[in-house]
């Protein structure tokens, strides 16, 4: 039976400070859910329809933490959701790991991103072109919050992540920097990248002046109207393919 007590907690999720304070975050939805169950995030609670928990009896059978039958209506004012008869999970958060680069690989690093909705997409993006490493400055949106969980649409899961300070990081990892900026290089116009570290700036302000210092080749994406930029996601989507166009892989 779900409890005020745990109506009260979950609904606390909606707000970074409550997620930070208790290390918990929540997933909502079939989909992300089912992606959730089969990743290594620790899931510690689980509340489901009697639809979902048939449907999926034999993905529940091994679970492990703490298990409730609710109604939709439930699920409906507990989550972000406007229809959701599935499911809604709480989650254990990673701890903030730092990782090393591999030989033939790019990294997407974000300066200073602040819309919920671009990182979300973002890193649903990178699991598209199977980037599988990301890093965001300490100013970079929330990995947690649930309107980015939600626009990854489980891609969260198939991605390693960390925030530091960018301008250090980059200095101590000595590869090649690829920055966006509306002067760069046309990118149909670039030979053959090395792998390295991509960055994408803030909506408003691109990359920080810290940060373009330490871009070795500035790249930018050639425009055809009379648009001033495009939108954050849609860039590293553009620049992503091409990217990966170039390096054949």
């Amino acid at each position: 039976m779900l409890s005020k007590n745990t109506v009260k907690f979950i609904k606390s999720l909606h707000q970074k400070k409550y997620r930070i304070e208790s290390g918990k975050f929540f997933v909502e939805g079939e989909k992300s859910v089912l992606e959730v169950l089969n990743s290594d995030f620790s899931v510690e609670l689980l509340l489901v329809t009697d639809f979902f928990e048939k449907k999926h009896a034999r993905l529940l059978q091994p679970f492990r933490g703490e298990l409730i039958q609710v109604t939709q209506n439930q699920l409906e004012q507990l989550g972000q959701y406007q229809s959701n008869d599935s499911a809604l999970a709480v989650v254990k958060m990673k701890e903030n790991n730092s990782f090393e680069p591999e030989n033939e690989e790019l990294i997407i690093a974000l300066d200073d991103v602040r819309d919920p909705g671009n990182l979300g997409t973002i890193i649903r993006v990178a699991d598209w072109y199977g980037i599988k490493k990301l890093v965001f400055s300490p100013q970079t949106a929330e990995f947690y919050n649930p309107k980015v969980i939600q626009a990854t649409m489980g891609s969260f899961t198939r991605v390693q992540f960390f925030y530091e300070d960018l301008g250090p990081l980059i200095q101590r990892w000595n590869l090649p920097v690829y920055g966006a900026f509306l002067d760069g290089e046309n990118i149909h116009h670039m030979k053959k990248p090395k792998c390295g570290v991509l960055v994408m700036g803030n909506e408003a302000k691109g990359i920080s002046p810290e940060i373009e210092k330490k871009v070795t080749q500035k790249v930018t994406i050639p425009g055809y109207g009379n648009a001033e930029s495009l939108n954050v996601a849609i860039a590293t989507a553009i620049l992503c393919d091409n990217f990966k166009r170039l390096m054949g892989t």
